[in-house]
């Protein structure tokens, strides 16, 4: 989730959060919408770059065999991780 300064949050992506965030909002201090982004070339061309410069680096949770996928995705579910889950290939 993204905190606006001005006392909204802003589930990101397209799960459970956001069907959730208008009931939540009834309930909680804070006023719950959903954000979508569009990313544009230009964005990813960016991107590419600072990875490439080793400004952004991805941090990876766990990594899982392909054989191991089910438990991969029940671990993200939880919403315990802390990072990315890799599957190899």
């Amino acid at each position: 989730m993204v905190r606006a300064p001005i006392g909204f949050l802003y589930p990101t992506g397209f799960d459970r959060q956001i069907l959730r965030a208008p009931v939540l909002s009834v309930f909680v201090g804070q006023s719950l919408r959903p954000l979508m982004s569009k990313e544009g070339n230009e964005d990813l061309v960016v991107l590419k770059e600072l990875i490439e410069a080793g400004k952004v680096t991805p941090v990876i949770d766990r990594t899982y065999p392909l054989s191991e996928f089910p438990e991969a995705i029940r671990y993200l579910a939880e919403g315990h991780a802390r990072g990315k889950a890799v599957v190899s290939v």
